[in-house]
């Protein structure tokens, strides 16, 4: 496995942990799961991803909460 780090403003990565904390998950998997989408779905613009990504998976982040 590899990692990348990438320089973000205080105030997304605010919004980043205020996200994952809302879905019960930590930033990485929040970042994974929107990157991994994208990457997937390359025509979609990265709020649909992400969007998504989050209602299809809301169930389950509510039960590992």
């Amino acid at each position: 496995m590899n990692t990348i780090t990438i320089e973000i403003s205080d105030e997304r990565l605010l919004l980043l942990q205020k996200t994952a904390t809302n879905l019960g998950v930590s930033i990485e998997q929040l970042l994974l799961l929107g990157v991994e989408e994208l990457v997937n779905k390359q025509e979609s613009s990265f709020k649909s991803a992400m969007n998504y990504v989050v209602n299809k998976n809301a169930e389950l982040y509510h039960r590992l909460a």
